[in-house]
């Protein structure tokens, strides 16, 4: 499978393609990674170096690769963060003309806007820019439990099948694939990964690490993304990305350090454990 992949990446750590890249090929998937921003290192740093690529040479470097008749075999595109409509708009006619050539394409967007306790981080415009008009363009999105909410319009959900409420007013929209990365209900030392297609709603429980680090939702959306190409299976998907992560977090924390430990990870990324089974919710 051919992944086109159009986020930012950095030189130092593991956020945006820098993230995505390595676990796509790890799971045997070709990807192209197209550069939103090229900076040294991510911003949660608070300080860092390097350019915004503009939007143009980032529609550039897409024609580049449709004049290699590349974008015929693209069997996905994935999108992160967007930090200006005029990117969103190159990342959503790249979608256009790959669905044209390839009408199986799919495309997975997660909806990078915000979190639990920080609210939203994008600027003014982006939130409703990602609600109008990229996730109802989108097959599969990865949203956290924030961002579901404010996806579906709703305040809060506290349980499971308020969760599934909101996801189900979230599918209506377009996306018919969707993964919830962070569930947290009233249990405050387990979050939950709960996935729902055309075929079901299903959740994998792990337990709540005490860890928050950057780059965790573009691994998310790649693995989860690379599983279901390989296996076509929403419950067989999140149940090898929730035990990947899981693994790799787990791992980042008992490290100490401050980025993720996706090349130390690599075999659970190849071979996913299978400690946390998938539980069927309707």
């Amino acid at each position: 499978m051919q992944i086109l992949s159009i986020q930012s990446h950095v030189a130092f750590g593991y956020v945006g393609n820098s993230a995505a890249v390595f676990p796509i090929q790890r799971l045997g998937h070709e990807v192209w990674p197209v550069l939103t921003v090229n900076f040294s290192n991510h911003t949660g740093y608070g300080e860092w170096r390097g350019p915004v690529v503009a939007a143009d040479q980032v529609a550039e470097v897409i024609e580049g690769i449709s004049e290699r008749d590349g974008l015929s075999t693209v069997s996905a595109v994935l999108s992160g963060y967007q930090g200006d409509p005029a990117v969103g708009a190159i990342i959503l006619d790249s979608v256009r003309r790959v669905k044209a050539l390839n009408p199986r394409a799919l495309y997975c967007c997660d909806p990078v806007m915000g979190d639990v306790g920080r609210g939203m981080f994008v600027r003014e415009g982006i939130p409703e820019f990602m609600r109008d008009e990229v996730v109802p363009a989108a097959d599969v999105i990865t949203p956290n439990h924030f961002e579901l909410n404010f996806l579906a319009g709703l305040e809060s959900t506290d349980t499971l099948q308020e969760v599934l409420a909101a996801v189900d007013i979230v599918r209506e929209s377009g996306p018919s694939n969707v993964l919830v990365t962070s569930v947290i209900t009233k249990d405050p030392t387990h979050l939950d990964l709960v996935a729902v297609s055309d075929e079901g709603a299903w959740s994998v429980t792990t337990p709540l690490l005490p860890i928050s680090p950057n780059g965790g939702g573009d691994v998310t959306a790649a693995v989860y993304l690379s599983h279901l190409l390989s296996t076509g299976s929403t419950p067989a998907a999140l149940g090898r990305t929730a035990n990947t992560l899981f693994a790799i977090l787990d791992r980042t924390l008992k490290s100490g350090r401050r980025e993720l430990e996706l090349v130390a990870s690599q075999d659970d990324i190849a071979n996913p454990p299978t400690t946390y089974e998938v539980t069927q919710l309707r």
